[in-house]
């Protein structure tokens, strides 16, 4: 199963809890590159970001959580 990319963060504080938002609805969440943002200062953005994604299959349950989120 592929991941697909629905939200791109650079603020790990932030990553965690739209992570955490997407877990609450029942979706599966991969953190890719959390780990590095978190032990290397500015890696996030010079990583390009902490990217929040799901399967294939829940994007776009993903994508309309986030897009409520954010309003």
């Amino acid at each position: 199963m592929d991941f697909v990319t629905v939200r791109i963060c650079f603020n790990p504080a932030e990553a965690q809890l739209l992570a955490s938002r997407l877990r609450a609805e029942g979706l599966n969440v991969f953190m890719h590159s959390e780990n590095s943002a978190h032990f290397i200062e500015g890696y996030a953005l010079s990583a390009g970001g902490i990217r929040l994604q799901v399967p294939e299959d829940q994007v776009e349950d993903a994508r309309l959580l986030l897009d409520v989120q954010d309003q």
